[in-house]
């Protein structure tokens, strides 16, 4: 087996190659001014890939998900999240989920622009919107792309509520239109703090706000009365399970007000990147690991089953249960974020001017 060394600053060390491209018929990416041609052997460099969708918004469709709407404005992720649910999707833009998915990342330029012609449209009906929810919307890009700000300032603009979740400090950028936004109670963030452990935090997402940032953050939103709440995703047995009880007392203390979890499920080629970091960087514990990552899944690591892939099943998944219960019980009196105003919404009274865009 080939030796596999970890990049700096990177994740995956491995790349497999989509498995899409071996389906009989021809791939035809819809992408605009690709540089890149499909290779195996990708450099550490990221390419930044402009396109421009026809639509924004996505309709969540699943009884595990809150959230019932989403925008993504950028495809792959620089963070370099190892155990990224998303890194599977990547092959459906024609790339690898593996170094790919942390160096080619699509830029939806329009997105802005989109987002505020289908919130206008006769047909919407107002309900909260989710930044982020496939990757990370304050990733490294949006330092120079500015997307997410664009789109946060529609929102302000059309008093439509919103939510965020980001494990980027970058999101303190934009405290100004937040706190305009919290003014009508149309803003909510969750900030994803996976372990308080540094050396682990720099292995499995090497591209993240550290600790100390990311808990600055929360401190700092909450200072400023933004409602934040923590999601500890994944919780992965054999590396951050036994956090859980700590995690809740830091954050709280940081000024969270509400602290949701998942499970780490590994779907697609996600188990084969994962198994790769793991013998790399926890060898001794490796297979462990693993073993305990299929006995929350049915004896899997993938899993698609509503209403189990999240949560696992299981003796392992009651156990991470009930220790986060009592961890919310304690530190957070089991609150939740409030509700966002779905009231304010001005967009009906200028419907009709979009026709003239």
């Amino acid at each position: 087996m080939k030796e596999v060394k970890q990049k700096k600053g990177r994740g995956s060390g491995i790349n497999p190659p989509n498995p899409y491209h071996n389906l009989s018929h021809d791939y035809e990416q819809d992408l605009e001014d690709n540089p890149y041609e499909y290779r195996e052997d990708v450099d550490e460099k990221t390419q930044f890939i402009k396109v421009h969708p026809k639509t924004i918004i996505n309709k969540v469709i699943s009884a595990d998900i809150p959230m019932m709407y989403s925008v993504n404005p950028y495809q792959g992720c620089e963070h370099g999240c190892i155990y990224c649910y998303a890194r599977p999707t990547h092959n459906y833009w024609g790339y690898s989920a593996g170094t790919e998915f942390e160096t080619r990342i699509m830029v939806k330029e329009n997105a802005a622009s989109l987002l505020r012609r289908e919130v206008l449209a006769k047909k919407w009906k107002v309900a909260p919107i989710s930044f982020s929810g496939n990757t990370d919307c304050y990733q490294p890009a949006e330092r120079k792309f500015q997307i997410t700000r664009q789109m946060l300032q529609v929102m302000t603009d059309l008093k439509h509520p919103v939510g965020i979740i980001t494990k980027n400090s970058l999101i303190l950028r934009d405290l100004d239109l937040l706190q305009q936004l919290q003014k009508d109670q149309l803003i909510r963030v969750y900030i994803s703090i996976t372990t308080l452990d540094e050396t682990l935090r720099r292995a499995m997402e090497p591209r993240t706000a550290s600790i100390s940032q990311k808990l600055k953050t929360i401190e700092t939103l909450s200072k400023a009365g933004i409602p934040v709440g923590v999601m500890m995703a994944p919780v992965i047995p054999g590396l951050n399970s036994h956090e859980i009880i700590e995690m809740a007392k830091v954050t709280s203390d940081a000024g969270a007000l509400d602290m949701g979890y998942t499970v780490v499920r590994l779907n697609g080629q996600l188990g084969e990147i994962f198994k790769s970091w793991l013998a790399v960087n926890y060898p001794e514990r490796s297979d462990k690991i693993i073993h305990q990552i299929e006995e929350l899944h049915g004896g899997q690591l993938e899993d698609k089953r509503t209403g189990k892939r999240m949560r696992g099943e299981g003796k392992l998944a009651e156990i991470i249960k009930d220790t986060f219960r009592l961890a919310r019980q304690k530190y957070f009196n089991d609150n939740n974020l409030p509700e966002l105003n779905l009231g304010a919404f001005i967009g009906s009274g200028i419907k009709q001017l979009v026709l003239f865009e």
